[in-house]
């Protein structure tokens, strides 16, 4: 049984909400989007509560009740609220510089690294070395940290890159006990 599909979503103020050919679209003073509901699944909304209700019982169905739900509220959320997500940059010369929809890394390469910022993600730089993503689409921000997070990821050994600010790393002791001859 799926405890998650089940719960009902609520409709803030102010969000706006059409469900047609099975095509939910929620839009905001921050912006709109919209997602194609599975064929298994469909929604309900009424009184400013949305349903997610299975068409047919069985365990796929209720998985994707289950994901359903969870996508659609994460809308209604990212269109209310919005989403955050920061990244740390560690090691000495490495930062970043912002410069209109694109960052600028100095990562230890021979060579500064450009990430273009993909429409619907906004950053900021504070301190050259806290970058602060925000968006109303959770997915697209998710994969946009991902991507900056793989130009070099955290090493095991000194910390040094670019990791979530909730990501804790642990350390690998290096040499330790090796007698030179």
């Amino acid at each position: 049984m799926s405890r998650v599909g089940k719960s009902p979503i609520k409709i803030p103020d102010k969000v706006k909400i059409t469900y047609k050919d099975r095509v939910i679209t929620v839009s905001s003073e921050k912006g709109s989007l919209e997602r194609a509901i599975h064929p298994s699944v469909d929604l309900k909304i009424e009184d400013g509560i949305i349903y997610v209700h299975v068409i047919k019982d069985d365990r796929r169905s209720r998985a994707m009740q289950g994901l359903m739900r969870s996508l659609v509220s994460n809308m209604v959320i990212g269109v209310s609220k919005g989403f955050e997500r920061i990244l740390e940059i560690h090691g000495i010369g490495y930062r970043a510089v912002l410069n209109d929809n694109r960052i600028e890394f100095n990562l230890g390469h021979s060579h500064p690294v450009s990430f273009d910022l993909p429409e619907g993600v906004f950053a900021t730089v504070d301190k050259k070395n806290v970058i602060r993503l925000t968006g109303i689409d959770k997915e697209l921000l998710g994969h946009t940290a991902a991507a900056i997070r793989r130009l070099r990821p955290p090493e095991r050994y000194k910390g040094k890159g670019i990791k979530y600010a909730e990501e804790r790393i642990q350390r690998k002791a290096g040499k330790a006990g090796v007698k030179v001859v």
